[in-house]
C-alpha cells in the first residue's frame, strides 16, 4: 500500500527560549508514562492532589505523542492566522456576546484589556467533534482529520486520567468525572489555536505590560502545550507573580472554576495572566495550543458532598447548594460577558462581575 500522505502546511518556527533570569514557578512534573493503568493512576494520585491543591497548576511529561507530532500541531495552528483570507475569516468569526460561544475566529481588539487598550491575539476555536457542529474556512479543511485525532487524544488519554485521579485524590470511583465528561455528550470541551502579537510601546505602557488580566478558567482542567515565547505567569501562593517555563513537549495543565466548585474547594483553581515577554522575546509572536475542558452542559456546579475527604476537610463554597449554576449556565454567561461587560472595582488591584449568581474576579 502506498503510504499515506499529509497535507503540506508551512512550517512554524517559534522565537528560541528566552535566556533571561526569570523567576520560574517551581511546579511538580508528572510522568504520563503509566497513566493509562489504575496503578499507575493511584501511584500518581498523591503527587497530582498535592500539585492540584497547592498550586493548581503541573507539568506533564511523557504523554504519548512525540516531538514530531507536537510540531505539526503547532504547523496546523498557525494556519488560520497566515492562511485564511481576511474576508473568509470574517464570515467564520464567533458571534462571542450572543452565542455564549467561542466557536470560530476571535479577532484582535474585541476585549478591553486596560485604560482603553485593547487586545492584540485571535483566537481559532473548534468543538472537539471538529466537523459536526461547525464549518470550517477553506484553508483549515484538509487538516480536520488531523485536528480530530488531536482532540480524541487529549480527551481520552490526557484529560481522562487526569480526571480518574482527581476522582481517587477525593476518594470517589475514577468514573466520577469522567462520566460527566463524555465525548459524544452535549458540552463546550473544545481545541482552541491562539495567537498573540506584539503591541505598541505605548499600550505597553498604558496596560502595565498586561496582555490577559489575571483570571481562572471557565471549565475543568485546562490542557496547554508548551511553547517558548514566555509570557503566562500564575499568582503563586504566596502572593508573588512567577513565570511558567516551557519544557519541551511537555503540558502544562491547570484546574478551572468549575472543578474547584465540583470538589468543594479541594482543587484550586489558579489565577494567571499572560503579559508581554520577557526583553530577548520581545517583537515575537506567541502561537499557542489549548484544551479546555468542561463538563457537560447541564452539570450542577455543586460539591459532591458524598466524597469522604470532603467529609473530613469540609467544603469550601463560592455560592448557596440550591443556586449552583449549571456547567452551560456559567460557562455561557463568562463568555459572553469577558471582556466585553463593565467590571466593577473592588480595589485597585481587583475587579468583579456576576456570572449567575457567582462572583467572578478579574486581577490587574
Amino acid at each position: 500500500m502506498p503510504a499515506q500522505t499529509i497535507p503540506y502546511a508551512p512550517h512554524y518556527v517559534p522565537a528560541p527560549p528566552t535566556k533571561e533570569d526569570l523567576e520560574w514557578a517551581e511546579l511538580p512534573i508528572i510522568d504520563f508514562s503509566n497513566a493509562g493503568t489504575p496503578e499507575g493512576r493511584a501511584e500518581l494520585t498523591p503527587q497530582v492532589c498535592n500539585a492540584m491543591r497547592t498550586y493548581g497548576f503541573m507539568y506533564i511529561i511523557n504523554h504519548g505523542l512525540t516531538q514530531a507530532q507536537n510540531n505539526r500541531i503547532f504547523d496546523i495552528a498557525d494556519v488560520p492566522f497566515t492562511q485564511v483570507p481576511e474576508d473568509e475569516m470574517k464570515r467564520f468569526t464567533a458571534d462571542i456576546k450572543n452565542t455564549g460561544s467561542y466557536r470560530g475566529f476571535k479577532p484582535r481588539a474585541v476585549w478591553e484589556i486596560d485604560n482603553g487598550v485593547r487586545d492584540q491575539l485571535e483566537h481559532y476555536n473548534t468543538h472537539r467533534t471538529i466537523t459536526e457542529l461547525q464549518k470550517h474556512p477553506k484553508a483549515v479543511q484538509p487538516f480536520l482529520p488531523e485536528m480530530r485525532a488531536f482532540t480524541e487524544y487529549n480527551h481520552h488519554h490526557i484529560l481522562f486520567p487526569i480526571l480518574q485521579i482527581l476522582a481517587r485524590g477525593l476518594e470517589l470511583p475514577e468514573d466520577t468525572f469522567t462520566k460527566i465528561h463524555g465525548f459524544d455528550d452535549k458540552s463546550e470541551t473544545y481545541l482552541r489555536f491562539m495567537k498573540y502579537y506584539p503591541r505598541t510601546d505605548e499600550d505597553e505602557q498604558r496596560s502595565k505590560n498586561v496582555w490577559l488580566k489575571g483570571h481562572t478558567d471557565i471549565g475543568t482542567v485546562t490542557i496547554l502545550w508548551s511553547q517558548p515565547v514566555s509570557a503566562l505567569q500564575i499568582l503563586c501562593p504566596d502572593g508573588k507573580w512567577r513565570w511558567i517555563k516551557h519544557i519541551d513537549n511537555a503540558i502544562v495543565v491547570n484546574i478551572g472554576d468549575s472543578m474547584e466548585f465540583l470538589s468543594g474547594g479541594f482543587y484550586k483553581g489558579t489565577i494567571h495572566r499572560v503579559r508581554q515577554p520577557p526583553v530577548d522575546q520581545q517583537g515575537c509572536p506567541r502561537l499557542g495550543v489549548f484544551y479546555f475542558g468542561s463538563a457537560n452542559d447541564d452539570v450542577l456546579l455543586k460539591p459532591l458532598v458524598q466524597s469522604p475527604v470532603l467529609q473530613r476537610v469540609g467544603i469550601v463554597r463560592r455560592f448557596d447548594d440550591d443556586k449552583a449554576p449549571t456547567q452551560g449556565q456559567f460557562r455561557s454567561g463568562r463568555t459572553a460577558a469577558y471582556g466585553l461587560s463593565k467590571l466593577e472595582k473592588k480595589n485597585d488591584v481587583v475587579e468583579e462581575q456576576l456570572i449567575h449568581g457567582v462572583p467572578v474576579r478579574h486581577y490587574n
